[in-house]
């Protein structure tokens, strides 16, 4: 094991005392938010929407806590350590997502609907099959999404505590699923989104100190940090052109393809995200805080840059790989070395580093956690269950009885999960969400002719083919970096099923709808239009 990597584990006692202190106070300062907001949250308003309380920037700042999970810290991070160029696309793709979300979403989910995406199907179609739909959708995008946080906190604290065996990284993938089961149970929307701003702020501070320690580090000379860069990646000047990852075979560029299209459609389609539009007032502040989240995220994705590429030149890339085999390292070692890997000053920054991108992980889990028992207790249990009967008492209850069971899943997976790049995993779940979730959402928003058929088709048929074409896919099986190495039943050559899964969706849609007998309630989409469009009745 290099000196890095000897201090990075926590070898060193005082080190390790350092390390859980500041852990310990990150966890017990977002737990008092929690407790806090756990006490103003009086109703299912508050506990699905916080009230509808918050300001465009408020709200923009805890979409982009929510939205810059552990793959945007960690994943990308290691991605661009890696290969360079190539793992810069996570990057612009993350980005140029958030068009899609501002220009056709945001503002007509905030007018349409009331707590979840279900509600915005529901409107004008028959309520038990499309909510079950949208509910199964969720809860199954918010999963694979909740994988990849997981695998980023398992990695992360077993680095730092000198954890090497596999029954103790699960233990950590544990902790994290009982810290999340506690604060959406104790804080729903209002505390989670509390925790999200201050994460939010502590991960741009943590970004922002890293990159000008990057950069002071090489006088400021991009020019420089970039070739040194590709000297010490031992790719030369390829590592700064494209194809090292995706260009080498044909698979490689459809794989790229696939990537692509999933990571631009994937976020108006996520489940955490769509939630965030209700907790604001008005549509003026949904699309406010859309802009803010915009900047915020376009600054700190600027910022992964000097993270990935500053990681490609202070460190050999065998350190990285040989600490975590998918790169999820990168970040908390380059922390390491631009203190001073021998110095007392190296093992505050590698804490300091390593504990705001635990926060990272937490306020995510919990908002994911948060969409999806939303959508199982609103859509499934008090309107096709109780078929609206519910109280108000007993649907807070399904949702955060749903929370433990949530939880319990997503830690049993995550566990599996754990030696997969974090980015990738993420980008799994934006495939699941632009395949099942998107295309219903749009043709629901702006298609007259749209009916209930065409809903589930293009909702399971995106989901099954998604899913499905992930489990036979290079991820679960058939390489050294898969879910399961040893075993072999990949079929499918690409490790996004993007490329297939989401004009799939579409095509379902579509097909659904033309092959259906039910005449469309062309009063309700006209209601739903005005709704949409002008806010005139939205809650």
């Amino acid at each position: 094991m290099s000196p890095a990597l000897t201090l990075a584990a926590g070898e060193a006692s005082e080190h390790r005392t350092l390390i859980i202190t500041l852990f310990a106070v990150f966890v017990v300062a977002t737990l008092v938010i929690t407790v806090w907001a756990g006490r103003q949250t009086r109703d299912a308003a508050d506990f699905y929407a916080g009230g509808r309380q918050f300001t465009g920037f408020q709200n923009g700042l805890a979409v982009s806590g929510d939205y810059m999970s552990a793959a945007s810290f960690l994943g990308i991070a290691g991605a661009i350590a890696l290969f360079g160029y190539d793992g810069f696309l996570y990057s612009i793709g993350f980005l140029v997502a958030w068009l899609v979300a501002l220009l056709l979403v945001a503002e007509p989910l905030r007018n349409s609907g009331r707590y979840t995406m279900g509600d915005v199907l529901a409107y004008r179609m028959r309520q038990r099959p499309v909510r079950t739909a949208a509910g199964a959708s969720t809860i199954v995008v918010s999963i694979f999404y909740l994988l990849a946080q997981m695998a980023g906190a398992g990695v992360l604290v077993s680095l730092l505590l000198g954890i090497t065996s596999d029954g103790g990284k699960i233990g950590i993938v544990a902790l994290v699923g009982l810290l999340m089961i506690v604060y959406v149970t104790i804080g729903g929307m209002k505390g989670t989104t509390w925790v999200q701003m201050v994460k939010a702020v502590l991960l741009m501070a943590g970004a922002l100190l890293l990159t000008f320690l990057v950069l002071l580090k090489l006088d400021f000379n991009v020019s420089d940090l970039l070739g040194r860069a590709a000297d010490n990646s031992g790719k030369g000047a390829a590592f700064l052109e494209p194809g090292l990852k995706y260009g080498a075979t044909g698979t490689t560029k459809l794989d790229f393809l696939s990537l692509g299209i999933a990571l631009v459609l994937g976020t108006a389609g996520l489940p955490h995200i769509l939630i965030r539009f209700y907790t604001v007032p008005t549509a003026k502040a949904a699309r406010k805080s859309v802009i803010w989240a915009i900047g915020l995220i376009g600054v700190f994705y600027l910022m992964t840059l000097a993270l990935g590429f500053g990681a490609a030149a202070l460190i050999k890339p065998e350190e990285i790989t040989t600490s975590n085999k998918a790169g999820n390292t990168a970040a908390p070692l380059l922390a390491l070395h631009l203190g001073g890997v021998d110095s007392t000053w190296g093992a505050v920054l590698l804490a300091t580093i390593s504990a705001v991108a635990f926060a990272t992980i937490l306020a995510v889990v919990a908002g994911l956690t948060l969409a999806s028992s939303s959508s199982f207790a609103h859509d499934i249990y008090a309107n096709v269950i109780k078929k609206g009967t519910a109280t108000e008492k007993q649907e807070l209850g399904a949702a955060r009885w749903a929370t433990v069971g949530i939880g319990a899943v997503s830690i049993v997976l995550g566990a599996l999960a754990r030696d997969l790049n974090v980015a990738g995993l993420v980008a799994l779940a934006f495939a699941v969400a632009a395949s099942a979730n998107l295309p219903t959402i749009l043709y629901s928003l702006f298609w007259k002719r749209f009916t209930t058929a065409g809903a589930l088709w293009s909702i399971y048929g995106g989901l099954v083919c998604a899913v499905g074409l992930v489990l036979f896919s290079p991820v679960v099986s058939g390489k050294p970096t898969s879910m399961f190495p040893d075993a072999d039943f990949a079929w499918f050559p690409l490790e996004n099923p993007g490329l297939i899964s989401i004009p799939v969706g579409f095509l379902l849609g579509v097909v659904g709808t033309l092959l259906s007998k039910e005449t469309p309630d062309t009063a309700k989409y006209a209601e739903l239009e005005v709704r949409s469009l002008t806010g005139t009745g939205a809650h």
